[in-house]
């Protein structure tokens, strides 16, 4: 036991170490032409006199052809390089579901329900309540309707009815904070985890708000809660890859969990 505390405690300090090794190469390898170029820049300029300036400037006035060669071809290549990076995306706003009250389930009333089902053993029950305790769920904990109900109804109809409520809540609260249009709306990402039905929750997005026939839509399932960070890399390259309209609000990405 003693062996393996310290080796965790030797991890903890590497993995930190490597932690930051990985953020400083990463830096590096982004802001390299910055790095090499000021030093550069800065040595060549210490090293030249007022002659060598004067000699430079004078030599320069009589070769305009070559001056004006390498303006316009610096001038390519900072457009070149100002294109190719992509353009940097932001939240503007967001919007979090909450549900009514009388959803709300504390610990002790979630394990009276699952144990008044009949379908956990003593030993499933404690394994629960477990994981109810470490998992980090408080008392004002918001669950289904069906999991309060005796006995739990799980079919697919009220699962349909509970990803709805959630998805259509959240976008009508969004829609009415920013005052977007729905055909303004370009790209729309939907990640669910658990249910994955057929027709898919984007398209029963699509469909509720009338959005447009063009519109780039994804529907993501059965990937787990990681799923999440996916859903916002996915929506951040769309934006970067799409070509930006004169209207500036035609990219609009909702992420629904």
């Amino acid at each position: 036991m003693e062996c393996e505390k310290k080796q965790n405690q030797y991890k903890k300090p590497n993995s930190i170490i490597l932690k930051h090794v990985k953020f400083g190469y990463h830096y590096l390898i982004s802001n390299a032409m910055y790095l090499f170029l000021v030093p550069l820049s800065t040595i060549a300029l210490t090293h030249l006199s007022m002659d060598d300036l004067v000699h430079f400037s004078n030599h320069t006035m009589l070769n305009l052809v070559v001056v004006t060669l390498c303006i316009v071809i610096i001038v390519i290549l900072a457009t070149l390089y100002l294109m190719s990076r992509p353009r940097k995306v932001y939240l503007v706003n967001f919007s979090c579901y909450k549900p009514d009250q009388t959803l709300m389930c504390s610990k002790e009333t979630f394990m009276k329900a699952t144990k008044l089902t009949g379908s956990f053993t003593d030993e499933s029950l404690a394994f629960q309540k477990k994981i109810l305790e470490r998992s980090g769920y408080g008392q004002k904990t918001y669950i289904a309707k069906t999991l309060l109900e005796v006995p739990i109804n799980m079919s697919f109809d009220e699962a349909r009815k509970e990803a709805g409520m959630v998805m259509f809540g959240v976008i009508d609260e969004l829609l009415a904070k920013t005052g977007v249009k729905t055909k303004d709306i370009g790209i729309l990402v939907v990640n669910c985890s658990l249910f994955n039905p057929t027709p898919s929750l984007s398209s029963m997005v699509v469909n509720r708000y009338k959005l447009r026939g063009n519109i780039l839509s994804y529907n993501l399932g059965g990937m787990g809660c990681s799923a999440g960070l996916i859903s916002i890399d996915l929506a951040k390259r769309l934006l970067q890859a799409t070509e930006p309209t004169k209207t500036k609000r035609d990219l609009v990405s909702l992420r629904l969990c």
